[in-house]
Order: C-alpha cells, then structure tokens, then sequence
C-alpha cells in the first residue's frame, strides 16, 4: 500500500515517519559498500573534513543526542576509524589513517546516494523538498 493510501495519510507523524524509513533503505543501500550505517559514515564525514571535533559539536551537526554520538564514535573507535584525544578538559575527536582512506569511498556513498533520490524526484524537486525540510524542522525546534 502506497503512503498516501493509508488510514493516517493526514498524520504528520506517519508520514514523516513512512518517510524517514524509505530514505534510510535508500541511505543503507548505499552505504552498504562501507559496511556502515549513514549515522556512522556522515560521523567520520564530518571528522575528516575538521578533525579535532567536540562530541557535542557532531551532536549538534548530526541533529542527534549525545548520547547517540557516544554509542557512534566507540563503534568507530572499535573499528580503528577514529580516535578521541583528551585535550584539557575537552575531548576531540580526530580521524586515524585507516579512516582518512575511507575518505574517497564516502564521498562516493554521498555521491551515490545523491543520484537515488534525485532520480526518483528530480534535481529541482529534491533541492526544493530537502530545503523545506529543513525550514519545517526550524519551526518546529520551537
């Protein structure tokens, strides 16, 4: 049955949830090249591109709890992908080697992922729908 056959077609909260599962089976065929999950990749995404990052900083950027990016970065840790460096009193986390040689097969993860979604939609629906996304999750953080 199509989303908006359903009883709770209406419901903003099925639908966006109906959603947010098809885009990760969309994500997770792509990244399955990594042997990660989206959260893990665009974690250690965001650590190449500005090792040194605080935990509460990828929180911040991921949109995800704390705790949450705990769990995700012991995962790459056991995986040798990161490594977390107490400097005073923060605790930054930085890119190992194995990790930076991740870096091009990410991007293309990206890339692919990118070409999914703008397939199904179009290049000017896709940039239009992520856009209002965004101003609707604005909204609604109060």
């Amino acid at each position: 049955m199509k989303s908006s056959e359903s009883k709770y077609c209406n419901c903003l909260y099925f639908t966006t949830n109906a959603l947010a599962r098809k885009i990760e089976k969309l994500a997770t065929e792509s990244w399955k090249k990594v042997d990660m999950s989206p959260s893990h990749a665009y974690l250690l995404l965001l650590v190449l591109e500005e090792p040194g990052m605080q935990a509460g900083q990828i929180a911040e950027q991921l949109q995800l709890t704390p705790s949450t990016i705990t769990r995700l970065i012991e995962k790459l840790e056991e995986r040798k992908l990161v490594i977390r460096a107490t400097e005073g009193k923060l605790t930054n986390v930085y890119p190992t080697q194995k990790g930076k040689d991740l870096k091009p097969q990410l991007k293309l993860c990206v890339e692919e992922f990118t070409d999914k979604y703008v397939k199904i939609l179009g290049k000017e629906e896709s940039k239009t729908f992520v856009r209002n996304m965004n101003l609707i999750a604005d909204k609604l953080e109060g």
